[in-house]
């Protein structure tokens, strides 16, 4: 598999580059299943996740619904039903087949949905050609959100691989192991910040989903941030310690979920032989103690927090620790698609793992959703989840900024989550 490492963002009228940007993207999509077989592409391990076949053609309907049935007068549509296959939640759009049941559907096939997809690739390249002065710049607003969305979907793609792949007794490997990391973590420090008024969320023409706006102002006291990621080893010193035994050092709701689902260790790890073990992209390898602890829930993520006597940032504090910071980490660029430990001088502030924050999801002060159906990419969301910041492994570097606001709820743990510890100044 060869990374793609994106080009700069195009100029608003260059519209030969915004057609390159979008081969780019899409046949970024591409690239990352050629590491599949035929029937990779359609089952689907888990409720949370979406068979590989539905990601590449959900993205696909997404520029068809959105820019082509739109802007392009002449367009016909690949295939009438694809709208009620292929619609995620857009509910003011349409009705939509059920998300725990793609994994069930054998059809359209794997070589009908890339034909699906060239047919609207086709049609896109026409459409960046040929639409009018007037409507291009609300046209390439919807593509650079169309390419942001598609992207999240690369990232979900290798997530739900992975929760495929290890379902599977084989335990069969996506990619080949890579291992370019120190043997040790690096040590531990923190960088402390003072109180005051701050800003925070997106400013500036650069694109942003809107859920990082407005910018507004904020007031911190003095707290302070460990300087890299929870390491595994750390993580088995709580499980040692009885961490998954003491309902006293978790939530209500998280204890809960605990039992029910009777956690006793991240997702995906395994004992074999005394030694633990989990699942990568690669396969299995052993836990590496040093490298950052991950597949963990909110829940466990905040017991481990409370054991170690501390806590988890604010999605603020968080912003605030990573804005002046060069956006640089182990993110998909790199190949490795696994965490890996902290080098001197890398606070991990991008890349390895989505950090979990305290903070839940939720409008910003002044926020509006879109109109139309567009409004429901995140709006409709704002409840009952956690947010996440910094991306992982698998984001791509082009993806990402120190304002992106990832979300999930607080028992999720098949995406590659971590946690940082926190505390305030007294």
């Amino acid at each position: 598999m060869t990374p793609i490492h994106g080009r700069a963002r195009p100029a608003p009228n260059d519209r030969e580059a915004w057609w390159l940007r979008f081969q780019e993207v899409r046949d970024d999509s591409l690239a990352l299943c050629r590491p599949l077989v035929t029937e990779d592409y359609i089952v689907q391990a888990i409720p949370e996740a979406s068979p590989a076949k539905w990601h590449l053609a959900h993205t696909t309907w997404f520029f068809e619904n959105f820019l082509l049935k739109p802007f392009a007068a002449r367009y016909a549509e690949h295939h009438p039903r694809y709208a009620y296959l292929f619609n995620s939640y857009y509910e003011t759009v349409g009705s939509f087949f059920p998300r725990q049941q793609r994994g069930l559907l054998t059809r359209p096939t794997v070589e009908e949905v890339y034909r699906y997809r060239t047919h609207v690739d086709d049609a896109m390249a026409a459409l960046i050609e040929d639409v009018g002065e007037v409507a291009w710049p609300a046209l390439c607003e919807r593509l650079e959100l169309g390419l942001n969305h598609e992207q999240q979907h690369q990232e979900l793609l290798l997530t739900d691989v992975k929760s495929l792949f290890a379902l599977n007794p084989l335990r069969p490997a996506y990619h080949a192991a890579l291992n370019p990391h120190p043997s040790a973590a690096a040590p531990a420090g923190w960088l402390e910040f003072p109180a005051g008024i701050r800003e925070i969320g997106h400013q500036g023409t650069t694109f942003a989903f809107d859920n990082e706006s407005p910018r507004h102002r904020i007031y911190l006291d003095d707290f302070r941030v460990v300087s890299r990621l929870v390491t595994n080893g750390e993580y088995l010193a709580f499980m040692a310690e009885r961490g998954y035994e003491r309902p006293e050092l978790w939530l209500s709701d998280g204890w809960r979920t605990c039992g029910e689902k009777a956690w006793a260790s991240p997702l995906y790890w395994e004992k074999i032989d005394g030694r633990w073990w989990h699942m990568t992209l690669a396969g299995m390898r052993q836990v590496d103690e040093y490298a950052p602890v991950c597949h963990i829930s909110y829940f466990e993520a905040d017991a481990f927090a409370r054991w170690a006597g501390r806590r988890l940032p604010t999605e603020a504090e968080w912003e605030i620790a990573a804005s002046h910071r060069p956006l640089q980490g182990n993110l998909r660029e790199t190949g490795i698609l696994h965490p890996v430990p902290a080098a001197d001088g890398n606070a991990q502030f991008y890349g390895d793992v989505w950090e979990w924050t305290q903070s839940a999801y939720a409008s910003y002060p002044g926020y509006r959703a879109p109109e139309g159906a567009l409004g429901e990419y995140n709006g409709k969301f704002m409840v009952s989840q956690q947010v996440l910041r910094g991306g992982s492994c698998v984001t791509p570097h082009s993806h990402m900024r120190a304002t992106y606001r990832n979300f999930f709820y607080p028992s999720d743990r098949w995406q590659f989550m971590g946690l940082r510890l926190a505390e305030d100044i007294n």
